[in-house]
């Protein structure tokens, strides 16, 4: 592997720690603790959701996940609020990672990587039809948020496309969560706990959608004055 390979793994490496040291070790792990979260946002009164869309939003810009953040919100504002207040903040921080990220490295980026198959398979994707990459990525709810929404900013899929295919795109995901948030506080006050089992069952089941989804074979036929031959191809 060249140096400057070593040196950009490194830097990687270092960041991830230093973010990791941060979320275990400063105050900004409380964004990931439910119970505070909730006692903070019912303690605002009618300031609750701009704050919770604020602190979300700036949350996300700087790659910190919201998962915890949307079950609170759930609990605190209800599934309908705590599913529309929870899309609004991710996607504020979605394009807030988007443009750091545009502004600031994409064009290192491209100089630095712009000649790679991978690189030029990915821009070409989203050249040709960025919408629908949009959506298929986000979709995909193993595909890490924080991590996709700065990765986004070194391509060229425009800002319209970009706001859009994120906000329709964690919707399922952001409506289970919120969900769970909703029926798991219900459960704690006592209430039916099926509901709190249907909703991480859909949680479950969401997560888990694209290693169970396999795409059916083609069947294709090609026929010769003589003979038909038949072929089953896998894309």
């Amino acid at each position: 592997m060249p140096i400057r390979s070593y040196k950009a793994a490194l830097w990687i490496a270092l960041a991830v720690f230093v973010l990791a040291v941060i979320c275990l070790y400063t105050p900004v792990n409380l964004l990931f603790n439910q119970a505070f979260l909730v006692m903070e946002l019912n303690g605002l009164g009618n300031y609750a959701a701009l704050m919770f869309v604020l602190c979300f939003a700036i949350a996300t810009t700087f790659g910190f996940p919201g998962n915890v953040a949307t079950i609170a919100g759930g609990a605190v504002f209800g599934l309908y609020w705590g599913t529309l207040w929870s899309l609004i903040g991710a996607t504020l921080g979605a394009i807030g990672a988007f443009l750091l990220t545009r502004y600031l490295v994409y064009d290192w980026a491209t100089r630095r990587f712009g000649q790679q198959a991978l690189f030029q398979r990915i821009n070409q994707a989203i050249v040709h039809k960025p919408m629908n990459f949009m959506l298929a990525v986000r979709f995909t709810p193993l595909s890490p948020f924080s991590l996709v929404n700065f990765l986004f900013g070194l391509t060229p899929v425009d800002f319209k496309t970009y706001t859009i295919g994120t906000f329709v795109g964690i919707m399922p995901l952001t409506i289970a969560y919120t969900w769970l948030g909703v029926t798991g506080k219900q459960a704690l006050s006592g209430g039916d706990h099926l509901p709190f089992f249907l909703a991480l069952g859909a949680l479950t089941v969401l997560s888990l959608l694209p290693l169970l989804v396999r795409q059916k074979p083609v069947v294709v036929q090609a026929t010769s004055p003589t003979h038909r031959v038949r072929r089953r191809l896998f894309k």
